[in-house]
């Protein structure tokens, strides 16, 4: 009896016993719904292999891909008020703020990072959407206000790639401040002559759209990128008409003249390579470099002849 309850039915149990498998090996598409393994998901760059479409992606994990061998140091940005309105919806603004940064990681919805591309420095921002929807409190503003005088004192061109919902009600009108508080900042960059460029993302709407992000020199966008100010539901409410097929989406707006391209996420480094040094006038970036010669690989420069050996010849 105790060879079968000791051997025989753990032995079954385990067999027949359902094996837990971490949820966050798999990501489902919200475009097509096919299911992707994180590790091939992670090499593609957060782009469905099945239909293409760009997903989120992390600050991080962008200037990893876009910077010259993941190498970048952050810009320091200044830290604004805890919560200056005492907010209070369903959940107080401090509580709200912990449990963005305890499923992010980051202090706040931007990171401002400096480095170089093709060997080009640049200093870039990007917003994060799953920091409360990327929403523009004081912190965007402040990051984006540290990111062009850092670009101004290095004299390099200030790249943003923006993604948000709009601005931060639990803010208020300090939230809706940004939106001058950044235009000021990209026309400094525009009276030193630097490139400011934008690249924007799905989805970039409201106060965003309203400011920093439709005032790039150079306005890029990835492939089905929602932009716009207010979303396709309000306006089909408000108006009580269908709108077109893909309205404000960025082949739409790239069509109808408001954007400059519309490039796929893995060739996005070596068009912003392209661009930044054909803004700063410098040569085409070097695509590849052969390693140095080995010992055995290096050959002695002939000697040249002596005087004597020049005369009798």
């Amino acid at each position: 009896m105790n060879w079968i309850s000791n051997y025989v039915r753990p032995t079954i149990d385990s067999l027949f016993s359902r094996r837990e498998v971490p949820e966050n090996l798999w990501t489902k598409c919200d475009s097509c719904g096919t299911m992707l393994f994180h590790r091939e998901l992670a090499g593609s760059l957060n782009v469905c292999m099945s239909c293409g479409h760009h997903m989120n992606i992390s600050p991080r994990d962008r200037f990893d891909q876009l910077f010259d061998n993941g190498i970048y140091r952050e810009v320091k940005v200044p830290t604004p008020l805890a919560d200056p309105l005492q907010f209070r919806d369903q959940k107080r603004y401090p509580d709200r703020m912990r449990a963005a940064q305890k499923k992010t990681g980051e202090a706040e919805a931007m990171l401002v990072a400096e480095g170089e591309i093709g060997r080009s420095p640049i200093v870039s921002a990007c917003q994060d959407f799953s920091f409360m929807g990327g929403s523009m409190g004081m912190h965007v503003g402040n990051a984006l206000v540290a990111g062009a005088e850092r670009a101004l004192e290095r004299h390099t061109p200030f790249i943003v790639f923006a993604a948000a919902g709009g601005a931060r009600m639990q803010e208020g009108i300090l939230s809706l401040m940004q939106m001058p508080r950044s235009t000021v900042a990209v026309q400094m960059l525009r009276e030193a002559g630097l490139p400011y460029i934008v690249v924007l993302t799905h989805p970039t709407t409201g106060g965003v759209t309203a400011s920093y992000a439709m005032l790039g020199d150079i306005q890029i966008a990835e492939p089905g990128a929602l932009i716009c100010f207010a979303g396709p539901r309000v306006i089909e409410q408000t108006i009580r008409e269908k709108l077109p097929e893909g309205f404000q989406s960025a082949e739409y707006l790239l069509e109808h003249g408001m954007l400059d391209r519309v490039t796929e996420r893995k060739n996005m480094r070596d068009e912003l390579i392209m661009i930044v040094r054909m803004l700063m006038r410098q040569p085409p970036a070097i695509k590849g470099e052969l390693p140095p010669p080995g010992p055995a690989e290096r050959q002695k420069a002939p000697e040249k002849p002596t005087q004597t050996d020049a005369g009798t010849q």
